[in-house]
């Protein structure tokens, strides 16, 4: 347990930091035109550069158990934090997707915009709609996050995986990328503090993080999934069962028994 006193330097410190890298991201931004016309062609160099730092900042350490391919398509991960988005995108050259109303916020909204960030217009729970839009979005040539749980967990294991935006990959022939993450602690353990589920505010979950020590993310991509002559039922299916495979794998390389 760390004193009161550090316990607040590094509060400070944290903020001041988080400060700085929004600034940073702000100013090559508009170095390099995102406001206008986000060039999507060079982005991903900039955004795994800002969310490097952006972990960083929180005091997480990212690790690629295994190198992260370029590969164009459609990413899936496992969903346990917040922290799931700088980490992602400090290994992953993907661009993430937002709800339309997220880019109307004043500097979270710009900066998501001039980040390439792919805003979800949904309508009465048309979730073929949204599919449209991500694949519109992979026949552009950009590759795409999403956390098919559709919500986090405590990072021992993988919850039913909703798989309906799975029909972006069937309509481009664009593979699933599968990576999953744990946050691991200084003893070596899934770190309790970094996962955001239960009864967690947002509030109470940063400051978790903040007062831990030696957080680390580790990264481990999969195996492409290919939807050629596959249903959307069968992709699902594939992708759950490579997802928790590929978890346990992660947990027996990175965690101490």
């Amino acid at each position: 347990m760390i004193s009161f006193v550090k316990r607040q330097y590094v509060r400070i410190k944290t903020a001041f930091g988080m400060g700085l890298t929004l600034l940073g991201g702000y100013l090559t931004a508009r170095r390099i035109g995102a406001f206008d016309t986000p060039p999507r062609d060079i982005l991903p160099k900039y955004i795994q550069s800002f969310c490097r730092k952006m972990a960083g900042t929180f005091g997480i350490k990212v690790v690629e158990v295994e190198p992260v391919p370029k590969t164009h398509g459609l990413w899936a991960s496992n969903h346990v934090s917040w922290l799931d988005i700088p980490v992602v995108g400090s290994a992953a050259p993907v661009f993430f997707l937002s709800k339309a109303e997220i880019g109307e916020w004043f500097i979270f909204g710009k900066l998501a915009k001039a980040g390439g960030t792919l805003f979800i217009k949904r309508g009465s729970g048309d979730v073929g709609s949204v599919s449209d839009q991500i694949a519109d979005f992979l026949l552009g040539g950009s590759s795409v996050v999403f956390f098919p749980e559709a919500t986090t967990t405590d990072g021992k294991h993988i919850k039913k995986i909703y798989g309906k935006l799975l029909q972006a990959s069937i309509d481009t022939g664009l593979p699933i990328c599968p990576i999953v993450i744990a946050y691991v602690d200084k003893e070596g353990r899934l770190s309790d503090a970094a996962a955001y589920y239960g009864e967690r505010t947002m509030a109470e979950s940063i400051k978790r993080v903040m007062d831990s020590e030696r957080i680390t993310a580790y990264v481990l991509p999969l195996d492409p999934i290919f939807p050629k002559e596959k249903t959307q039922k069968e992709l699902t299916a594939e992708l759950q069962v490579a997802m928790e495979q590929g978890l346990a794998t992660l947990h027996d390389k990175v965690l101490k028994h």
